[in-house]
């Protein structure tokens, strides 16, 4: 499926609390992702991922790739010049495609090619003052400010690292900032999407995790807006545990969410963008 990005007109998706700096658990989970990528033999570069017919060493393609796509878009954004590259972009075939390209390269290659993109990355985020995050930048969703997309910078590689090391039977780092930004964005992701195509249907969504405890509303619209609360009574409620709940949200397990039917699409069209079956469950 083709992405609708909104490039022009009110960003899609506007963040109206406080998370601060985004760069530091993004550049801490890639950094650490490095460590452990550092320690792995051949057989494990070449075992299968929690992606579907995607090996380690394909995960660490693409995350490459990805790493050098926000540079771009960071570096022209903090110079006035927003890309819009994603405008014909596949996020499903295009990735794949990518990826095979890069057959050819070892692990070793592989690995220097990331451990450069990280610093790349983490140099051009490096020292923004708070004024800076509101910059637009160009995301899957189109024009966001920059604050959106680090969160999905970190949002797609925190998921991906898990997808390369449980199926290892390695253990899995869990940092509150990097957990509670992954969940802010991939509440929000899915309605964003779904306002990208044109929707403007109203609507509210609280999320109440625990482990780490945190709670916000996601409210629906031609724009969506995520604040800290308070949690509206009324509102339809998404609860659980906060890994379980990102995790779920990225299709990557059973989202127990406990919505009514009626309630549902409150959840976004993030399977859509992304072509996977849905796996929530009441």
């Amino acid at each position: 499926m083709q992405l609708s990005p909104r490039y022009d007109g009110p960003p899609v998706l506007r963040l109206d609390l406080d998370l601060g700096d985004p760069s530091v658990p993004m550049v801490r989970q890639r950094r650490r992702l490095g460590d452990v990528l550092s320690r792995l033999d051949e057989a494990q570069w070449n075992a299968a991922s929690r992606c579907e017919a995607w090996s380690v060493r394909d995960v660490v393609c693409h995350l490459v790739t990805t790493n050098q796509f926000w540079t771009i878009s960071i570096t022209k954004a903090l110079a006035g010049e927003p890309t819009r590259y994603l405008s014909t972009f596949d996020p499903v075939s295009s990735p794949a495609e990518i990826v095979d390209s890069m057959k050819a390269m070892t692990p070793a290659e592989i690995l220097a090619a990331y451990v450069d993109t990280v610093d790349e990355l983490a140099a051009c985020l490096a020292n923004l003052d708070e004024a800076k995050w509101s910059t637009i930048a160009e995301a899957p969703l189109g024009h966001v400010g920059l604050e959106a997309v680090t969160l999905h910078a970190l949002w797609d590689s925190w998921i991906h690292e898990r997808d390369i090391v449980l199926p290892l039977g390695l253990s899995a780092a869990v940092e509150d900032d990097e957990v509670v930004g992954c969940l802010v964005y991939a509440s929000a992701l899915g309605p964003a999407f779904t306002a990208s195509t044109g929707s403007e249907r109203p609507g509210s969504l609280a999320v109440v995790a625990t482990d780490p405890d945190v709670s916000f509303v996601i409210e629906h619209g031609s724009t969506v807006v995520v604040h800290a609360g308070p949690v509206p009574s009324s509102a339809p409620q998404l609860r659980g545990a906060a890994v379980a709940l990102v995790e779920g949200l990225s299709f990557r397990v059973p989202l127990s969410h406990g919505l009514d039917d009626s309630d549902v699409w409150l959840l976004g069209a993030l399977g859509d963008v992304f072509d996977v079956t849905s796996t929530t469950s009441q």
